[in-house]
């Protein structure tokens, strides 16, 4: 106890006051004040809430755009089989077009068929048509309102080109589309010819079937009928079945 100050009653000068707490922002009582630390670390607390959730809609609305856009593609998937047109005798499977030909007829032995709108479109015209079927090669006396009326008027539009430059048996497809008011879209585009003929004999009869069809155009469609073909395709093949005789077999 020697050497060592006495105290008096009250006297607290000697006490060491314990420093502040050097993160507390305040005053010297160590008071903390509005927006200090407290009010920061809250602050950054919200802020990283904010970007998970916008993360969360950003991930949300990719998933559904790429559900959207399977459920579209499954949509979009037709079924063909119901439009197939191939021949079949009467013991054939389904889908098939019943037909039958005899051995002595070359052709074409499929019957023509009033295809529904929006599909191929496909007509077979013969130089001579077969007796049978000379109601089918007479030209509608009105406007034009059916496939059957349509067929009938491309029928009968078709000039084969003269003897001397033909050839008994040629076969020609073309294929072409036709504007709302009856005219043809572009200019017909050859799709089939047959095989073994020289160069000069393809373009006679592409020649004639350009001029045949350039002939008629345009066609008088009624407002539905034109409405309903117009930039559907429609393929034609051409027969010229007439007997030539010995003049085409030396070309």
């Amino acid at each position: 106890m020697l050497g060592r100050p006495v105290k008096k009653p009250g006297d607290d000068s000697g006490l060491v006051r314990a420093p502040a707490d050097r993160g507390t922002v305040g005053n010297e009582r160590g008071e903390v004040k509005p927006g200090g630390l407290d009010a920061g670390r809250c602050a950054h607390h919200l802020c990283g809430m904010v970007r998970r959730l916008v993360i969360l809609l950003i991930l949300a609305a990719t998933a559904a755009a790429v559900a959207g856009a399977a459920e579209a593609r499954q949509r979009r998937q037709i079924d063909a089989t119901p439009f197939s047109h191939a021949p079949c005798s009467v013991l054939d499977g389904q889908p098939c077009t019943p037909s039958f030909c005899s051995v002595f007829n070359h052709g074409p032995c499929i019957p023509e068929i009033d295809y529904p709108y929006g599909e191929n479109l496909q007509l077979t015209i013969q130089s001579v048509p077969p007796q049978q079927d000379s109601a089918k090669y007479q030209k509608p006396d009105h406007d034009l309102d059916s496939i059957g009326d349509l067929f009938a008027a491309l029928r009968v539009c078709w000039s084969p080109p003269p003897a001397d430059s033909a050839r008994e048996g040629m076969q020609m497809s073309v294929r072409f589309s036709f504007k709302r008011s009856g005219e043809i879209i572009a200019t017909p585009r050859l799709t089939f010819a047959t095989v073994g003929v020289p160069a000069d004999t393809r373009a006679t009869y592409l020649k004639a079937i350009n001029a045949s069809l350039n002939a008629c155009m345009p066609l008088k469609f009624t407002d539905g009928l034109g409405g309903a073909l117009a930039g559907r395709p429609i393929a034609i093949r051409y027969v010229d079945n007439r007997a030539l005789g010995k003049a085409s077999e030396k070309k």
